[in-house]
């Protein structure tokens, strides 16, 4: 259900502290079967189900603040009863918005029920009676077999091809490109199972689900808490090793890349630029380190400030999306040649992800290592940042090493 802004009317709200649940991946089993909300990493985080209030933003340039007004109309007219008063308590909404900004597919939610545990506290928002809970368990999808999404593999090497060239002309210097890959199963594919796999997996990663787009990324957009922000920048990757030795081997030729160094410097370069008129103080390191995950190693910076105004979480990713990570340098330009090139609509791949409170504060992710669930079909996302010397056969094989997180959690 789409809520036209303006028509909602005020929602009754309360948070209680309650006995802490324990790793909240753990319980993902036990949420309703339809629609659940997730935000979980390392155990903490939220999870909601029902639904309170719903809204299909609408596209276009002026999205996030379309976006945030709908949010201060909800929010600002509610009667909140708050026993915790932390980041995440009170009424709380999860998000999920296009890559493309003139793409339909954005929409944020007020899940009915949230059940929430961070830094040793946990408690329970509910608006409203609280939502009834009608227990099911969890369905295997069966034997899962795939096909072509919009593009081939050699096709997408191809396109990999003319934007290296393209690259090398000087037209641009980074471009990060994508494919789709399209999954069916035999039967319904359950969303809590998805989750509770890549929670166990990936417990490193925000796992995350919203709206039918479910992952789990290790990239973090941004962080609010009052004014201080915190953001994880990852670009330059390389398979995991065989072995012990092999990691090593591999994560030291991660960081002796000048391609992979190179893909890093743009995108750090981008999330300075963006969030420094944003911030009183910014703090990014002069070198990158690893992050070693299942499946692959990633060049990682770690950003820090604290914000200059008191922007919203919605208002810093209005200005951080999209980065370089996801989109290319310059970004203008990057944007362009993925529309040209790369034959398909990203949806909510590499968008950004997450979850706003009434306050402002919040978490949220690009939405990498996901898919789109819809009935017994999932459409599988993964890609990589296209530089001059890219290598397409490697290309190639690095996004099929991203495919891998989803595939694990269709077929565990």
């Amino acid at each position: 259900m789409s809520v036209a802004l303006g028509t909602i009317r005020p929602l009754p709200v309360r948070t209680t502290p309650v006995v802490d649940p324990g790793n909240l991946s753990a319980g993902l089993a036990s949420l309703p079967s339809t629609a659940p909300y997730a935000w979980i990493r390392n155990g903490e985080g939220l999870v909601g189900w029902g639904q309170a209030a719903r809204v299909a933003v609408p596209p276009g340039p002026g999205r996030f603040a379309w976006a945030r007004q709908w949010l201060a109309g909800v929010f600002g007219d509610a009667h909140v009863d708050d026993a915790v008063r932390t980041p995440g308590s009170g009424p709380v909404a999860f998000g999920s918005f296009t890559f493309d900004e003139d793409a339909d597919g954005s929409v944020l939610v007020v899940p009915q029920a949230v059940l929430a545990r961070r830094d040793g506290h946990a408690w329970l928002t509910t608006i409203g009676e609280a939502p009834l809970q009608t227990f099911s368990p969890l369905r295997d999808p069966g034997r899962i077999s795939y096909g072509d999404g919009s593009l081939s593999a050699p096709e997408w090497e191809h396109v990999v091809a003319r934007a290296a060239q393209r690259i090398r002309d000087g037209e641009l210097e980074k471009v990060v490109l994508a494919r789709d890959l399209v999954a069916t199963a035999e039967r319904p594919i359950d969303v809590r199972l998805l989750l509770a796999r890549l929670a166990r997996r990936y417990p490193e990663c925000y796992t995350f689900s919203v709206a039918g787009l479910v992952g789990a990324t290790p990239e973090l957009l941004i962080r609010r808490t009052g004014q201080e922000i915190e953001s994880l920048v990852l670009a330059g990757t390389t398979p995991r090793g065989t072995g012990p030795a092999d990691d090593v081997a591999r994560g030291a030729a991660l960081l002796a890349s000048a391609k992979d160094r190179h893909e890093h410097e743009c995108a750090i370069a981008s999330v300075r630029q963006t969030l420094a008129p944003l911030c009183s103080s910014l703090t990014t390191p002069d070198e990158p380190e690893l992050l070693m995950l299942p499946n692959v190693q990633h060049l990682a910076s770690h950003v820090s400030g604290r914000l200059a105004d008191g922007a919203s979480v919605l208002d810093v990713v209005a200005a951080m999306h999209p980065t370089a990570a996801v989109g290319g340098t310059p970004t203008d330009t990057a944007i362009k040649v993925i529309r040209e090139l790369e034959g398909m609509d990203r949806a909510g791949y590499a968008g950004p992800v997450g979850w706003i409170d009434a306050h402002g504060d919040g978490e949220w992710g690009i939405a990498l290592r996901s898919g789109l669930i819809q009935g017994r079909r999932a459409r599988l996302f993964a890609g990589g940042g296209i530089m001059g010397d890219s290598d397409p056969a490697a290309e190639l094989a690095e996004a099929q090493a991203k495919f891998r997180v989803m595939q694990y959690a269709l077929e565990g």
